[in-house]
């Protein structure tokens, strides 16, 4: 058993080792940056051509086109350049997933089915190489969000630059996460439980969803009790414990749902228990928007990447989501579709709604400013305005479009490294074939 054990621990350290970035993060901001001369995208407000943006303490501290610059400041000059704020995918699994047939790289999900104390940012891997990656492509913030389960827990937004994951988190909890079951049976070829099975499974698991909820609101009227005279000191329970938020309202609960029948479930849910909803998913709640307008509910439309759900769906269901939403009135941002590997795709997940009619410029607000406010941190990121994070991208164009480049990037004022593993591989082969080449 001692030699099974070390053993594993061993393979465990060695696949950590295998798989961790080599970069060293940035150090803080010390001294005033000033960005001249490039056309500065606030997302806020209007465009500034030949604009500047001055940042001190990881702080912006003037935009505009005359703006008075700090003497000692340093001064890059971005003539040419597009200034835009970070992308922020608001539904992910980085940095709590590195390779998926990895199992000592996993630590996404925790066994049961109720775990609303279980909090994503202590399990994020600061060392994770896919931060670098999706970082080159502009997404330097991300919501890290637990899976599994019905009550899933807490997520927490993360900025990737940092040694551990307490510097790496921006806010936390930023919301409750809840897989809400199918409501109606499923008939596909994989489905080996039958209707009837498939129906006692959804019921009791909305029992434990709403038994869940009941025993935090009875957890939380103990709590409150306590103290007062002749009332006892109610013991410690963290999974209410940590629900007593989302009670109060001050962070809302994300519903994984696409089919209608489950939006239209949760809404009714949400209403019922008077808390904060927003849909993740979304596939299908342009068919409810004015439910969801009713109700004030917001939606993470989680890639548009997708193939129709349904035979009779038009092609291109998935790609219009987003357009929909908007002619209907609905909040909306856009997610990367929860994969972590593929987070640096962001961008173009967007871009695919552009081609299927959303406009360019909310397009760029879906992955900056929209899931800034859904998320309830667009007092610190999400557009470049006085006050806000200097979290900042410099690009060579469009960065919806295909061909733009990261040239520069800004967490919080501080310079980041743009190299990755994809990078130095690449110098890596260009060099090995230069030197194979056939010579005149």
């Amino acid at each position: 058993m001692r030699r099974v054990t070390s053993g594993a621990l061993f393979a465990v350290t060695l696949a950590g080792s295998a798989l961790a970035s080599t970069q060293i993060p940035a150090k803080p901001q010390d001294h005033p940056i000033a960005l001249v001369g490039g056309t500065v995208h606030p997302v806020s407000g209007q465009e500034i051509a030949g604009g500047v943006v001055v940042f001190d303490g990881g702080k912006i501290v003037a935009i505009g086109k005359d703006v008075n610059i700090p003497g000692g400041a340093e001064r890059i000059d971005v003539t040419g350049k597009q200034v835009y704020p970070s992308l922020i995918d608001a539904n992910t699994t980085i940095g709590l997933i590195e390779v998926g047939a990895a199992r000592a790289t996993n630590d996404m999900a925790e066994s049961g089915q109720i775990n609303p104390n279980v909090k994503a940012q202590v399990a994020v891997n600061a060392d994770s190489e896919l931060f670098p990656v999706a970082r080159s492509n502009g997404v330097t913030l991300a919501l890290a969000v637990p899976q599994g389960g019905l009550i899933s827990g807490q997520s927490a937004l993360i900025q990737m630059d940092g040694w551990t994951w307490e510097e790496m988190t921006l806010r936390s909890p930023v919301a409750m996460h809840i897989n809400w079951p199918d409501m109606v049976p499923v008939k596909a070829w994989w489905m080996r439980e039958t209707e009837e099975k498939q129906i006692e499974t959804r019921d009791r698991n909305l029992d434990l969803i709403r038994q869940a909820f009941d025993e935090a609101r009875a957890y939380q009227t103990a709590r409150t009790a306590a103290g007062i005279a002749g009332v006892p000191f109610h013991g410690y329970d963290s999974r209410w414990e940590a629900m007593i938020p989302v009670l109060d309202g001050k962070i809302p609960i994300i519903v994984n749902a696409d089919e209608i029948r489950q939006i239209e479930a949760a809404v009714a849910f949400a209403v019922s228990e008077k808390v904060r909803l927003v849909i993740c998913g979304g596939y299908d709640a342009p068919s409810c928007a004015g439910l969801l307008k009713k109700h004030n509910v917001a939606v993470i439309v989680d890639g548009t990447h997708r193939v129709p759900r349904r035979d009779d769906d038009a092609y291109d269901a998935a790609y219009t989501v987003a357009e929909r939403l908007r002619l209907a009135g609905v909040p909306f941002c856009i997610a990367g579709g929860g994969e972590s590997a593929n987070v640096r795709n962001l961008a173009y997940q967007a871009a695919m709604a552009v081609a299927f009619g959303l406009p360019k410029e909310e397009a760029l607000t879906a992955i900056t400013l929209h899931p800034a406010r859904i998320l309830g941190i667009d007092d610190r990121v999400g557009s470049l305005d006085t006050g806000k994070d200097a979290t900042i991208i410099v690009t060579t164009g469009d960065p919806l479009e295909i061909p733009s480049r990261v040239e520069m990037e800004f967490i919080q004022g501080r310079r980041i490294d743009l190299s990755d593993k994809q990078k130095l591989l690449w110098e890596k082969y260009k060099e090995k074939y230069r030197r194979a080449a056939p010579r005149d």
